[in-house]
C-alpha cells in the first residue's frame, strides 16, 4: 500500500476512501453514540442535540459524520503538503497516514468536539503557512483569529491553539505588535457576535464558558494500546529523522511549513493537559502533524521492507484492536 499512495495517482482518492472504509469497517458494525464532555463547547452540544433523534432509529448516522471527517481531512490535509511542497515529491501518504493511525484507537473513531475542530485546525495552519509570501496578511490573520474563536464554541481548550498564531508570527518573520493585536480581534470576535445575541435575548445571565483544568491527563488504556502508542511515536521519530536530513534541501516557505508543523504538534500535546476531563479522543488533536511525520517516514527510506513492514504491523494492530481487543 505505501508503494501505492507514494505516487500521485488520479485514483489515489477513491483508493484512499476503500482503504479508510476497510480499515474503519469496525465503527459502522459497532456504531458508538457520542457523549458531551464538560469542555465541549456549546455548538457541539447542539449538535448532538440535534443528532439525537435521528441517532436513536439510525445510529450509523454517528460514524458516517466521523468518518467523513476523517476522510476529507486527510485529503484536504494531503493537498496542504503537497502544495506547500513538505515533501520531496506529491503523494497521498499522509492521507494514508491519517487515516491508519486514526484507525489504532476506538476513541479517535467515535464523533468528538476536538475531532470537528481538526477541520477548522488544518485550515489556520494552511493560512498561518500562507503568511510568509501574503501581500494582504493583516486579513488572513483577523480570520485565523475567527477560526480559532469559532473552535472554541465546539471545544473550549483550542483556545491554546493561539500559540500557534504567536509563534507562527515569529517563524514567517512578522514581528508587529499590530498583527498580533488583529490575530486577538479575530479570537474575540465570534465571542462578541454570541454575548451580543444572548444579551438581546436575555441569555447573557445563562451562558457559562466550558471548565478547564490543568492537570495530569490519565486514560485507561490495555497494554496493546501502548504498545501502538509506541509504534506510532517510533514512526513519527523516523519521520521526523528524516525531515531533518532533508529539512536544508527544501525552500525556505517550506522550511518555514514544517517548523509550523512541529508547533502544532507541540500545542495539541499540551491541549489535554489542560483538559477538565481525562478520555483518550482529545489525543486525536495530535493526529494531523503526526500523519505528516509517519508520511516521511513511509517516504524517505531507499529500503522498501521498512516502509511495508512499518505499514503491515500498524494494520495488524487495528485489526486487532477492532475485532480481537475488547
Amino acid at each position: 500500500m505505501t508503494g501505492t499512495f507514494k505516487a500521485n495517482n488520479p485514483f489515489n482518492p477513491f483508493l484512499l476512501l476503500v482503504y479508510g472504509i476497510l480499515l474503519k469497517l469496525s465503527m459502522f458494525l459497532y456504531p458508538v453514540i457520542p457523549q458531551t464532555q464538560q469542555t465541549d463547547g456549546f455548538l457541539f452540544k447542539i449538535l448532538l442535540s440535534q443528532l439525537s433523534g435521528i441517532g436513536q432509529a439510525f445510529p450509523l448516522i454517528y460514524p458516517i459524520i466521523t468518518f467523513s471527517l476523517l476522510y476529507t481531512q486527510s485529503i484536504s490535509f494531503n493537498k496542504l503538503v503537497n502544495d506547500l511542497r513538505l515533501m520531496p515529491k506529491p503523494n497521498y501518504l499522509t492521507a494514508m497516514s491519517y487515516l491508519l493511525i486514526t484507525s489504532l484507537f476506538k476513541e479517535w473513531n467515535v464523533l468528538s468536539a476536538p475531532l470537528i475542530i481538526n477541520t477548522i485546525l488544518i485550515w489556520v495552519w494552511a493560512r498561518m503557512s500562507g503568511l510568509y509570501n501574503n501581500p494582504n496578511p493583516k486579513t488572513s490573520l483577523f480570520n485565523i483569529g475567527i477560526g480559532i474563536g469559532i473552535s472554541t464554541f465546539f471545544y473550549f481548550p483550542s483556545l491554546t491553539f493561539t500559540a500557534l498564531i504567536i509563534f507562527g508570527l515569529l517563524v514567517t518573520g512578522r514581528f508587529k505588535v499590530s498583527d498580533w493585536l488583529i490575530a486577538a480581534l479575530g479570537i474575540l470576535t465570534p465571542y462578541y457576535f454570541l454575548l451580543s445575541w444572548a444579551f438581546l435575548t436575555d441569555r447573557l445571565k445563562k451562558y457559562k464558558f466550558p471548565g478547564i483544568s490543568i492537570s495530569f491527563p490519565h486514560f485507561n488504556q490495555s497494554d496493546w494500546a501502548v504498545a501502538a502508542i509506541i509504534i506510532v511515536l517510533f514512526a513519527a521519530a523516523v519521520g521526523v529523522i528524516y525531515i531533518r536530513r532533508n529539512f536544508m534541501r527544501q525552500l525556505i516557505q517550506s522550511r518555514k511549513s514544517w517548523n509550523l508543523v512541529f508547533i502544532y504538534c507541540v500545542v495539541a500535546v499540551s491541549i489535554p493537559f489542560i483538559n477538565a476531563t481525562h478520555t483518550f479522543e482529545y489525543w486525536i488533536l495530535c493526529a494531523v502533524p503526526l500523519s505528516a511525520f509517519i508520511g516521511a517516514a513511509f517516504l524517505y527510506p531507499s529500503r522498501n521492507w521498512f516502509p511495508a513492514m512499518l505499514h503491515w504491523l500498524m494494520v495488524a494492530f487495528v485489526i486487532a484492536f477492532s475485532y480481537f481487543v475488547r
